[in-house]
């Protein structure tokens, strides 16, 4: 027994294959080795120790790949959208504007953090809005955004260089220093393949509903607020 020296091992552990005596030796060596006891079920194996143990091994871990890719699909939480009435009623008040509003399956990050909501009587969204700057590797969230508000409006409260949050200004000085003219807001064109990525340039001294309008959104606006040199980068949805 690798724990106490003195026993007969009975066991040996799938992880280290630390051989021991009894249950209580097993609990030492995890402590001591700080060992999970679990065995890597991906770890390399050398072709001349490759046995038909190890096949086994193999043939058990593809079987609970396909048994939890199976469970996956069937799993109508994870692969449906949400379809409450809530949902249902916002997007039906996008299209009113001219915007298509999709989601996620509830167990999506992005559909639990959607704070967005429609004020009926002033006819208006205030949207969950997600802000990046990507020159200063920084991200902001900010709740109930007013649609009528322009880009410019919402800029000025991270990168106007007297009326933004000191603290937020300090995090983005790149985009303080540079002139509002210079700044430019792209929002990611949903529904294409992944290796054919193209953005919307938005109007920074248009509302948000204007800019949204004709558009579609996954949950909530994502602005991408780029400096000049960085354009380029934001390749653009042709028209139609």
């Amino acid at each position: 027994c690798g724990a106490c020296g003195s026993e007969e091992a009975k066991y040996r552990c799938p992880a280290c294959l630390a051989h021991s005596c009894s249950l209580l030796c097993v609990k030492k060596h995890k402590e001591d080795l700080g060992c999970s006891g679990v065995r890597n079920k991906t770890a390399f194996v050398t072709l001349s120790q490759f046995d038909e143990m190890a096949l086994l091994n193999d043939y058990r871990f593809l079987e609970d790949t396909g048994r939890f890719a199976d469970s996956a699909t069937r799993d109508n939480l994870i692969r449906t959208p949400r379809a409450t009435f809530k949902a249902k009623r916002l997007a039906a008040n996008a299209r009113k504007m001219n915007i298509t509003l999709r989601f996620l399956p509830i167990t999506f990050t992005k559909s639990r953090e959607n704070s967005t909501i429609f004020h009926a009587k002033e006819k208006l969204f205030l949207w969950h809005l997600k802000l990046i700057f990507p020159q200063s590797s920084t991200e902001f969230s900010q709740r109930r955004v007013s649609d009528k508000q322009t880009l410019e409006q919402i800029l000025t409260h991270y990168i106007h260089p007297t009326e933004s949050d000191p603290v937020t200004r300090q995090k983005l000085k790149m985009y303080v220093h540079t002139p509002f003219d210079h700044v430019n807001v792209f929002m990611k064109a949903e529904g294409r393949k992944a290796n054919s990525v193209r953005y919307h340039e938005l109007d920074i001294h248009r509302s948000l509903r204007d800019n949204l309008s004709y558009k579609t959104l996954i949950e909530y606006p994502v602005l991408h607020v780029v400096l000049r040199d960085h354009w380029k980068d934001y390749p653009l949805k042709g028209p139609g």
